[in-house]
């Protein structure tokens, strides 16, 4: 665990949620600033080339707050061949891609041996890091399997699973999961999963969802529950913070603001001291408050994710190029250097 970064030590969650609900958005982002400046002294933001593959749209799940799900047998789901999937993938490493998010729905015909076939095909044809199946797949995969979850890491990490990005933990309050994706695995199952993930040296980012109907409260739990597990295992590289998208999904509630994302962005760079990076989500605010978030205490621009069709499909389709991201670092006042999966630099702009 690193250092507190804090004068006075580790802020608590009293200190976190009055930040939240009272601080003035500029002085948040000033002390966000500070905490990345003592994590990162040099000037480097960077950012990593990818594609977002979701294998499929089928999902039991039918999270209220999700707009990319299908039912088995609508006319719009899919689940694609191993030969689209290829298809992508050898796109996405013409273009100097390095790693392949694959994600999609829980679907109820798939089980491991599925992914470890795919995963073993995949690795034997291309050269690129797996960050690969959300926690609640996992944890779906191994009860579909008759697995325990060490057991299902085990055998997924064999078959080529590189990391684990840390989609579906929404927010980590059982509250507000309930009542927007009351199907879906609980608190302690998201936590769980990552946890075994991390105890067999599988890296993992962690994310949080919010503006869905959560309180103030419920941010504060979600980045307590983060820095705990951090604690103990030191297995997240990152942690990304997005914005509920409500349009096409089932939930009626005002979209939250450009300052409120900065404001929950800095306070997740002040709160998780023991989390090196802070991914800035261009895919949910555009390229320009992206840019913004370099100065709110993010220190990456995620990816150029070459596809992404999950936040698309609620009616947010903002796209950049390489070179965007790299004229964001630099208007920023930063450098801006490529990177792999685990933040190792591939190349400096």
């Amino acid at each position: 665990m690193s250092k507190p970064v804090t004068e006075t030590g580790r802020i608590t969650r009293k200190d976190a949620l009055s930040l939240l609900k009272n601080a003035p958005l500029l002085e948040l982002g000033r002390m966000a600033d500070d905490v990345r400046k003592k994590l990162h002294r040099g000037k480097t933001v960077t950012f990593v080339i990818d594609r977002n593959i979701n294998y499929t749209n089928i999902c039991i799940n039918r999270c209220r707050f999700c707009a990319y799900f299908r039912d088995a047998g609508h006319p719009e789901s899919y689940l694609l061949s191993r030969e689209a999937i290829f298809e992508k993938i050898a796109e996405t490493v013409a273009l100097g891609g390095t790693q392949i998010l694959l994600q999609g729905g829980l679907h109820p015909d798939l089980n491991i041996e599925y992914f470890e076939n795919l995963f073993s095909a995949i690795k034997s044809r291309f050269d690129v890091n797996l960050h690969a199946l959300s926690a609640p797949e996992i944890f779906y995969i191994a009860k579909q399997s008759g697995l325990s979850v060490p057991k299902t890491l085990a055998r997924l990490k064999a078959a080529g699973l590189g990391s684990i990005p840390g989609a579906g933990a929404e927010i980590l309050s059982d509250r507000v999961r309930e009542a927007i994706s009351p199907n879906k695995i609980k608190t302690a199952q998201w936590l769980g999963v990552m946890e075994a993930a991390h105890r067999q040296g599988i890296r993992s980012t962690a994310t949080m969802m919010f503006g869905s109907g959560e309180e103030p409260d419920d941010i504060i739990a979600h980045l307590d529950a983060i820095r705990k597990l951090q604690d103990k295992t030191g297995g997240f590289t990152a942690f990304i913070p997005w914005t509920f998208q409500p349009s096409n999904t089932d939930i009626d509630i005002r979209p939250a603001t450009g300052a409120d994302y900065l404001r929950v962005l800095a306070l997740s760079r002040v709160y998780l001291d023991n989390i090196a990076n802070i991914q800035a989500s261009w895919v949910t605010q555009g390229i320009k408050m992206a840019e913004l978030s370099l100065r709110f205490g993010a220190n990456d621009l995620g990816s150029t994710m070459i596809e992404e069709n999950v936040v698309a499909a609620a009616g947010v389709s903002y796209r950049v190029s390489m070179e965007e991201l790299v004229e964001a670092a630099h208007n920023a006042g930063f450098r801006a250097a490529q990177r792999d999966t685990f933040y190792k630099i591939i190349k400096r702009f």
